[in-house]
């Protein structure tokens, strides 16, 4: 017998958030309105209460500023989760994706890395 569940995408990127979140400690989630408000299209609805502030963060409204700060946030060791409320802000963000996360390696002298 199947012990298939049925869910929203959202519920599911919820639920995967949380898996890595309890078996990692260096996982947290940075974004707007995601803590409280669960985030726009609830993808990280019920975090908060099982993991607090520290960990699911909410950001300003700007994008290449929390973008950039994940990036600095790998760099260091810990493994952030970015969450931009639509795609059409990733175009914003291209400066802190390609320069900053791609090219970081090189303009350290290979010293520091950003891990995928």
């Amino acid at each position: 017998m199947s012990s298939n569940r049925i869910m929203t995408v959202s519920r599911a990127i919820s639920e995967a958030i949380a898996q890595e979140m309890r078996t990692d400690p260096k996982v947290f989630v940075m974004g707007e309105d995601i803590g409280k408000y669960g985030g726009i299209f609830g993808a990280t609805t019920g975090l908060l209460a099982e993991f607090g502030e520290e960990r699911i963060r909410d950001t300003p409204i700007s994008e290449t500023g929390f973008i950039g700060a994940g990036v600095g946030a790998a760099m260091s060791g810990m493994r952030p989760i970015v969450e931009l409320m639509f795609v059409d802000f990733f175009g914003v963000c291209m400066d802190s994706i390609y320069n900053l996360a791609a090219k970081n390696i090189y303009f350290s002298g290979v010293t520091t890395r950003c891990p995928w």
